[in-house]
């Protein structure tokens, strides 16, 4: 899946990183608790959170994460969309919840990017 399906899946509206489009995304994660997300999450990820602030962002680039979708219709700062520019994160928002959000991507084929016994 690229960039630009979870655009589609969700009705997302691109804030920043409308370039990384075509960027492979190979599993989501639906968290506000950045701890969760550096314990669980691989690379080449999307990240759906509510949370507003940098610590998102820095979050995702430390876990090599390509796209931030906040959930909820929130419109980050421009401050936030600077350190997703430097760190070359596309981000998005969407007007669903976390749980629809990840619901949708799940049903379009997106997983957790945990491995199952």
């Amino acid at each position: 899946m690229q960039i630009r399906d979870v655009k589609n899946i969700l009705d997302a509206e691109v804030l920043s990183g409308e370039e990384l489009l075509d960027t492979e995304v190979r599993a989501a994660c639906g968290s506000d608790m950045m701890s969760d997300v550096l314990a669980y999450v691989k690379d080449q990820a999307v990240l759906l959170t509510g949370l507003m602030n940098q610590q998102a962002i820095r979050t995702a680039a430390m876990m090599d994460m390509v796209c931030v979708v906040f959930v909820r219709d929130k419109r980050p700062g421009e401050d936030i969309l600077e350190v997703a520019r430097q760190n070359g994160i596309a981000v998005m928002t969407t007007t669903h919840r976390m749980f629809t959000a990840c619901g949708l991507l799940y049903t379009a084929g997106l997983n957790g990017g945990l491995r199952t016994k």
